[in-house]
């Protein structure tokens, strides 16, 4: 068998499928009485994420080691991370709209890995002799695996926002933290609340609460609002495992450092656009479960993180040289 060409057909089967599956999910979104889109959607991306774990394994039989090594390899494991993960955010959240934000994602990654690099790029070759290590599996396939999860919740977290327009609106999902928001919003005056005396009992007036729209922003339907609260919910959780799982690949990673250079931390660039990816969404985790935000704050924090994942990524490789920039082809 020919490892070689294998490989080839199943980058442009994997650009192909998600393409198509892209164009299904919009479809879907865009005529929600046709159930059987939906399906069509999710069957596309488990064909897609099955064509680059098949890509990814024959990488491994041809060069011998984990598909890890170079910009194209990781590309393809990123793709196949963002749709494992969609999935899995598809079935907890049994919304096929998912779909509409992450398969263009998939899709870019598979076309700028199989369209894009140059053809030295996409060839397997040695691995230097720093990456020759077990850690190599470990360490760079948990990071991977932590920036699809986190790419997948911020892009649901641009989406929330997307669907409301940017407004501040008051959810009540299970994707509150356990602060004080809820009690703080029903114990104090919000802006769209007065006070107005009714009548109630014979005896006199009784004066309580009552919701007054006291602002001239539009507001959303219950349709939208319902998938508001779905995509806030789901893009919390998906963020909360992408978290632990960025953790315990920066720890990794100076593990091996410590045993490859003699230093766990040296402030390469690599490792300084971690921490910071690691800080952001500490806040954005530390502002939901300890200060109680909910819709449109964390998901410009969240929003902000997508952008830092991809600098911490694809940026740091191709715009400057240092010990992680094996990619780098400038």
């Amino acid at each position: 068998m020919d490892l070689v060409a294998l490989q080839h057909n199943l980058d442009n089967l994997s650009f192909a499928v998600l393409f198509l599956t892209m164009l299904v999910y919009w479809s879907g979104a865009a005529f929600p009485n046709l159930p059987y889109l939906a399906f069509c959607g999710t069957l596309g991306m488990a064909i897609a994420n099955f064509c680059m774990a098949a890509l990814l394994g024959a990488r491994w039989l041809e060069a011998g080691y984990f598909p890890l090594s170079n910009l194209y390899e990781s590309l393809f494991f990123l793709a196949w991370g963002v749709t494992t993960i969609h999935l899995i955010a598809e079935a907890m959240s049994r919304s096929r709209l998912t779909g509409v934000f992450t398969s263009p994602l998939a899709m870019g990654i598979t076309a700028f890995a199989a369209l894009s690099l140059p053809p030295e790029m996409q060839n397997s070759a040695p691995l230097v002799p720093a990456l020759k290590s077990n850690w190599l599996m470990m360490h760079v396939s948990v990071m991977m695996l932590s920036y699809a999860t986190l790419l997948v919740g911020s892009l649901l977290a641009i989406a929330f926002l997307v669907i409301t327009r940017g407004q501040e609106i008051q959810l009540q999902g299970s994707s509150l933290g356990t602060g004080s928001y809820r009690l703080k919003s029903s114990l104090t005056l919000e802006p769209n609340v007065a006070l107005a005396s009714t009548p109630d009992l014979p005896s006199g007036n009784t004066t309580v609460l009552q919701t007054v729209n006291l602002t001239t922003a539009p507001r959303l339907s219950p349709q939208r609002l319902t998938l508001a609260e779905t995509l806030d919910n789901i893009s919390y959780r998906i963020i909360g495992l992408g978290f632990p799982l960025l953790t315990i690949g920066i720890i990794a990673g100076g593990v091996w450092a410590n045993e490859a250079w003699g230093s766990y931390w040296s402030w390469d660039p690599k490792e300084t656009w971690a921490l910071i990816t690691w800080l952001v969404f500490a806040a954005y985790l530390h502002a939901r479960i300890t200060k109680g935000w909910q819709g449109r704050k964390p998901a410009i924090l969240a929003a902000t993180g997508f952008c830092v994942v991809w600098i911490c990524y694809l940026g740091v490789n191709l715009l400057g040289k240092g010990l992680h920039s094996y990619g780098w082809f400038f």
